[in-house]
């Protein structure tokens, strides 16, 4: 049977997180029952909203197969991601804990070296000593290699096989950063070793003056930027951050979606004798958004609705690869997204121009990098066919439960002070009657916080920190989600004590560690 909370809590004293490496050592209790061990696949958009799909409400756009996916599984109303931007939450998600806790875990520059050390208990890890094949397919974004930076003609490791992954084709970055490769495990994908990879990250100068750049040959551009994202040129798009060489593994905005979800279907059927984890975290519809030419045009919202509509095709095709396979049944399918939307976020794609009544996120206020419920509270979505009810959960979850809540679904205990931030809500994943949902969610967006209890939530001021002074809390707002959703009232001034009591209550939180 599932472990609840309080199994994985006390099974933190069975050892100490320095013996957790991989392979892993754990201290597992017998159990009296033996435990159901779905395939489990985490989709993870990117920069998708609350209001972007069809089923919460989008014009413009139509996604029948996320629909579908949402309306015979379990939707999370009251569902977030930890972080207003990527690189955080793809950390929370991957090691249960607050990005907030580790320096270095804001937006990873195209340089970066690996952000999660070996060593760390992870998802993966967790999942595959539980007996799982386990793989991560699309953008990574939380750095490669060792200090100081990563060895893009060499072995790219510590990555994802360090950390409990036993495959991953992965793209290092963004979609508007450099270098625009596959990393298959430890190398770049065709990379011919006659034309090296050079990549200076993010510097202002151009380290190769004759190399034509964003700014210098903008009228060859397919896609004009609108503010950075002018450095290399790669498939007629400027990129941040300047890389030379490596002709033959660069690919091509139009197919890296294909690419990716063909990858996902090669995956499933070569391991879909033994429970396999799979954790897709899908490009769409990060910039620059340029789908496949068979999307294009597809909605009436320019190349980001289209974008849209090629990441439910991907669903769709990775369903019916489960579907043809014979799995689906015995796959959990939990689709989420790294942060809020955002239209305009570098690039003059018509995201803007072209929105018409469509509102990315919803009633919600704000999107990507803010603070407010549009930053994080995201599309939530969790389909077991057979095993989960089809309903609505108003509890509060948060893609940073999922280290603990997926361990404790299959049945594997993890070691003292493990996942610290995670709360194991396996029984409100599945819709069991009385579950609940976490006490409290935190949230992240450049260092402002904001911190939701039941249906009431304060917001941080700019520059804040993880320390306020006493100053701060009096310039902290207080929403009433019940009453108003879309945070449009501050009561921080009718209501000074509860600003006290939450701000008080999020300081315990934030220092020194954990729940």
């Amino acid at each position: 049977m599932p472990l609840s909370q309080n199994d994985i809590l006390m099974s933190r004293n069975c050892t100490s997180l320095f013996l957790w490496c991989v392979p892993l050592i754990v201290c597992v209790a017998p159990m009296s029952l033996a435990v159901e061990k779905p395939n489990i696949i985490v989709i993870m958009a990117d920069d998708v909203g609350y209001g972007d799909l069809g089923v919460l409400g989008a014009k413009g756009v139509e996604t029948p197969h996320l629909d579908k996916l949402a309306l015979e599984g379990r939707r999370f109303v009251n569902g977030y991601c930890s972080a207003a931007t990527c690189t955080p939450t793809r950390f929370s998600l991957l090691t249960g804990m607050h990005a907030f806790r580790q320096r270095g875990t804001g937006i990873a520059p195209p340089n970066a070296p690996a952000i999660i050390k070996p060593g760390t208990v992870t998802m993966p890890a967790v999942l595959r000593n539980a007996g799982y094949k386990t793989a991560v397919v699309g953008k990574w974004h939380l750095g490669l290699g060792n200090p100081p930076k990563p060895d893009w003609n060499g072995e790219l490791k510590p990555g994802p096989l360090e950390l409990g992954f036993d495959y991953c084709f992965i793209y290092p970055s963004t979609n508007d950063r450099v270098p625009s490769v596959y990393v298959e495990n430890h190398r770049v994908r065709n990379l011919d070793p006659n034309d090296p990879l050079d990549v200076r990250g993010q510097e202002l100068s151009n380290p190769w003056p004759d190399v034509p750049t964003g700014v210098t040959h903008r009228d060859t551009l397919k896609m004009d930027w609108s503010n950075g994202h002018n450095q290399t040129i790669h498939n007629g798009i400027g990129r941040i951050g300047w890389a030379l060489g490596g002709k033959n593994a660069l690919w091509r905005d139009e197919d890296l979606a294909t690419t990716l979800t063909e990858k996902c279907g090669e995956w499933i059927k070569a391991n879909k004798n033994a429970p396999f984890f799979l954790f897709y975290a899908s490009p769409n519809v990060h910039v620059p958004r340029m789908p496949h030419e068979r999307f294009q045009g597809k909605s009436s919202m320019s190349y980001r609705g289209d974008s849209l509509v090629e990441l439910d095709w991907c669903v769709g095709n990775i369903l019916e690869t489960l579907r043809e396979e014979n799995v689906l049944e015995n796959t959990l399918v939990i689709f989420t997204s790294d942060n809020g939307p955002v239209l305009d976020d570098g690039y003059k794609d018509g995201a803007v121009e072209k929105l018409g009544d469509h509102k990315p996120s919803g009633i919600l206020r704000g999107g990507k990098y803010s603070p407010y419920e549009g930053g994080t509270r995201i599309p939530f979505f969790a389909y077991w066919k057979g095993k989960i009810v089809p309903g609505i959960s108003e509890e509060i979850m948060n893609t940073i439960d999922l280290p603990a809540t997926l361990a404790a679904l299959v049945g594997e205990r993890v070691p003292e002070g493990a996942f610290p931030d995670s709360f194991a809500l396996n029984d409100e994943l599945l819709g069991i009657s009385g579950a609940k949902g976490r006490p409290f969610n935190i949230n992240e967006a450049s260092m402002r916080f904001g911190f939701r209890k039941d249906h009431w939530k304060i917001v941080s001021p700019p520059n804040a920190g993880q320390t306020p002074g006493r100053n701060d809390r009096a310039r902290y707002e207080l929403f009433n989600l019940a009453a108003d959703p879309s945070e449009t009232t501050d009561l921080a001034k009718q209501d000074p004590e509860r600003v006290k009591t939450m701000f008080e209550e999020l300081q315990k939180h934030l220092v020194p560690f954990g729940r």
